[in-house]
């Protein structure tokens, strides 16, 4: 039996999602497959490819030469939170753009679309959705122009139900509607806060309409700018690649009809930021989870 345990890199992540990144160059379908056969279990017992993993969980796996041949030393430089034959959705790392912006820069698309050849699955790699360069999370990224069409229609119709996460300076309200027009269009923007630290909070953050930078926007308009967030007030943080906003929690229909849902563990760099302002990295992970 071959055991391993979840860190606060997998916290939150889906079982399948846990096994490709052991495996990362078996087939998309392989590790569904050993799940639903039974030879991965969490915890001790039977789990499904959605089943969500938490810190200090254990995942087994019957021990087999097929299995051992697969599982790879390290992670890859890709972190696949879900993957079919239509789309990838990864954990985009803060600082790294969508799109290249200078020459000679890395950006999410062009290290996805190395990724895929080195793992011998070439192809191009279309944004369905975007996220800032300094914003981590969950990212969308479809394998052809035909299903960034599928998906892109899917986000201009009916959006995507995706929640924030945001460490923000000072504490506002417990919880808030934020309206002000962006752009001389409609804007809405929901928040819940989680926790509070050393004048700085946690906050769950819904957007309801979609404008550009509307989150830092409408959190700045408060007076709670995300910290490391110098455009709109929340201070340069040279130890920050990007600034405290992370993309948790994304639900999309998938062209299949059925929903999926996906969390995208937070980055090590903002638990260490909210560990320095008070918000202990236990308590931190343990509401997440309540979230996902």
């Amino acid at each position: 039996m071959l055991s391993f345990d979840i860190t606060h890199q997998d916290h939150c992540r889906r079982l399948e999602s846990f096994v490709r990144t052991l495996m990362p160059t078996s087939p998309f379908g392989y590790a569904r497959k050993l799940i639903k056969n039974g030879a991965v279990k969490c915890n001790g017992a039977p789990a499904t490819p959605d089943t969500l993993l938490s810190l200090n969980d254990a995942v087994t796996f019957k021990e087999s030469g097929a299995t051992i041949a697969q599982l790879s030393s390290t992670r890859p430089t890709v972190d696949i939170l879900y993957e079919d034959s239509l789309i990838l959705i990864i954990n985009k790392p803060p600082g790294l753009p969508m799109h290249r912006t200078a020459e000679h820069e890395d950006n999410q698309v062009d290290v996805g679309c190395t990724y895929m050849v080195q793992r011998a699955t070439p192809c191009k790699l279309y944004p369905v959705n975007r996220l800032d360069r300094g914003t981590s999370g969950a990212v969308i990224l479809a394998k052809s122009s035909s299903s960034a069409g599928i998906y892109g229609r899917q986000v201009k119709e009916t959006g995507l139900d995706k929640l924030y996460l945001a460490l923000v300076w000072g504490a506002p309200d417990h919880s808030g509607v934020i309206n002000e027009p962006l752009d001389e269009k409609e804007s809405e923007t929901r928040y819940r806060m989680l926790l509070e630290g050393d004048n700085c909070s946690l906050l769950a953050v819904t957007p309801i309409s979609g404008r550009m930078h509307q989150i830092r926007r409408h959190l700045s308009a408060i007076g709670h700018p995300v910290i490391g967030d110098k455009r709109y007030g929340g201070g340069d943080m040279p130890e920050l690649s990007g600034f405290a906003l992370h993309s948790f929690r994304t639900t999309l229909a998938l062209a299949e009809s059925a929903e999926l849902t996906v969390c995208a563990p937070v980055s090590h760099e903002m638990l260490h930021l909210c560990e320095l302002r008070g918000i202990s990295q236990k308590t931190l992970l343990e509401t997440v989870y309540s979230l996902a």
